[in-house]
């Protein structure tokens, strides 16, 4: 290592030096007079002047020095912390405290997060909503609710979650989605709060604020008529419902591109969500293809539905008691068979086993059950795990640690579902439920994976046509294959039925004004 003297020692060093010099000079002389004579003292006076001059000029080439001595050490030491994680920092270093090895080590560089431009605008109010619902029908509406605040030029406070529904699920917006990044991705369109400036938020609290349910199926004029008007005046207003209530087609084409930048990219779960859903993926690939079998046939599906095919006197018992005991399903007395053959109801477990080995999966193939507690257990589930061997569940891929955290929060437990679903190699839902159409919509848009869209009604008829011996397996597997060979998510034009909704096709099963042109898609995929 080297060392630089300090500026005390080099002064002590030179005060030295000239002490000794002055001695010298001092014998010099005393010799001179020694030898007398009016010439000795002459050449004493041009020695005195001489050794004048020399000093002087010493002086000088000592400052002189000095000044560049210190200019170079001030100057590599600006170039050590300039240079030094490139070119310094690994070499010893006389101006650093700092070992060589610690200088060695490089920190990789994070590059900066590039945010959108905010979009500025004359903010008209701000706009509370209460979405209700599963997981899916308000993720759809969220869509939908942060298109009508663009278009209305107002701020949209992030959405709050369904808490009371069947589900009971707690969860905050905040514990399914990246809000940051819903907020952050979302400023070239929309400015969204995580809650109401403090004066409003206080007025709400108080319990003064503009409440009501939109109309569903709305088209966005109705917003601009009805409800802007409503916020201007008030301020704040609180949509206290939101499924369904934007309607599918007629819209501006930009709405419906934001709605879906919403879905496909504002969306994100959270890191907790995410991580766990790519493990789940990871442990599905090792073991080669998986389909996901989005099985709809939980307890609540059935009483709601008042489905029972297959179930016995007490099942049905329980799931009419269960269907009168929330008021806010409306339809009470209900044919089962009568439904059933209107292909209204969700296929069974036994009626699924059949479907899919009419359609020659593969049994080798993993089954996963993207889905809640099947309603009678092993029972109703035994002809499908003799046909595929291969079932797995969430529960049964991890560990419960794993998922310690996720119980009593179905919505959470249904994003992982959702994640697995996108990745499947084939996705099959029994029931076109509202997780059906938008994961549906979303493989879509992931370049038309396969998703086979179960033809309900000809299904049954066929599926009962084989159990009394109309048909053979033969020609009942090839009457299920014909049906469906043009039901793989593959590009379509969305059905438009005027002032029927309901019956129309959904937009967020087939957003195709954000899709790629058929023939483009086709070569992609």
């Amino acid at each position: 290592m080297c060392r630089i003297e300090t500026k005390s020692e080099i002064k002590s060093c030179e005060y030295k030096e000239e002490e000794d010099k002055e001695k010298r000079d001092r014998r010099v002389v005393m010799g001179l007079k020694a030898m007398g004579g009016g010439a000795g003292e002459s050449r004493v006076e041009k020695l005195k002047s001489s050794m004048s001059r020399s000093k002087m000029k010493l002086w000088m080439i000592r400052a002189t020095t000095s000044v560049l001595l210190w200019t170079c050490v001030v100057q590599l030491t600006a170039l050590g912390d300039m240079w030094g994680p490139r070119v310094l920092k690994g070499w010893p270093s006389c101006f650093s405290q700092e070992s060589s090895v610690n200088n060695a080590i490089s920190v990789p560089s994070v590059p900066p997060l590039v945010l959108p431009p905010k979009r500025v605008y004359k903010n008209n109010g701000y706009l509370m909503v209460s979405c209700n619902g599963g997981l899916n029908q308000m993720r759809a509406a969220i869509c939908d609710m942060v298109a009508i605040a663009r278009y209305l030029n107002v701020t949209l406070i992030v959405p709050e979650l369904d808490k009371t529904s069947f589900w009971a699920d707690p969860s905050e917006f905040r514990d399914i989605f990246n809000v940051d990044h819903f907020i952050t991705s979302l400023r070239d369109e929309v400015r969204i709060l995580k809650e109401l400036p403090p004066r409003l938020k206080r007025r709400v609290e108080l319990g003064r604020v503009y409440s009501m349910p939109p109309i569903s199926w709305s088209d966005i004029s109705y917003y601009r008529d009805q409800i802007l008007p409503l916020i201007q005046k008030y301020k704040v207003v609180h949509l206290n419902r939101t499924d369904a209530r934007l309607a599918n087609n007629g819209q501006p084409l930009e709405i419906q591109k934001l709605r879906c930048r919403v879905n496909f990219s504002a969306l994100r779960f959270t890191s907790q969500i995410e991580e766990l859903g790519r493990r789940v993926i990871r442990l599905l690939r090792q073991n080669g293809h998986f389909l996901v079998l989005h099985l709809r046939y939980e307890m609540d599906m059935l009483a709601f539905s008042g489905c029972t095919q297959g179930c016995n006197s007490e099942e049905v018992e329980e799931l009419t008691r269960m269907r009168y005991a929330y008021p806010w399903w409306k339809e009470k007395i209900i044919n089962s068979e009568l439904k059933r053959k209107d292909g209204l109801c969700p296929l069974t477990p036994e009626e699924t086993a059949l479907t899919l080995r009419a359609l020659e999966i593969d049994p080798s193939f993993q089954i996963y059950i993207a889905a809640g507690e099947i309603y009678g257990g092993e029972r109703r589930m035994a002809s499908l795990a003799k046909a595929y061997p291969k079932l797995v569940r969430k529960e049964t891929l991890l560990e419960s640690t794993d998922l310690r955290f996720f119980q009593n929060h179905s919505s959470q437990m249904a994003a992982l579902d959702y994640l697995v679903s996108l990745e499947s190699d084939i996705f099959v839902p029994t029931y076109d439920g509202n997780m059906a159409k938008v994961v549906e919509g979303h493989r879509r848009f992931l370049g038309f994976k396969k998703t086979i869209l179960l033809d309900r009604k000809q299904l049954v008829n066929l599926i009962d046509q084989y159990n009394i011996g109309s048909l053979t397996w033969d020609e009942f597997s090839s009457a299920v294959k014909k049906t469906h060979a043009d039901r793989m998510g593959r590009p379509s034009k969305r059905v438009v039925i005027p002032d029927r909704p309901k019956e129309e096709d959904y937009f967020y099963a087939n957003p195709e004004e954000c899709l790629l042109p058929s023939d483009e898609s086709l070569s992609s995929t």
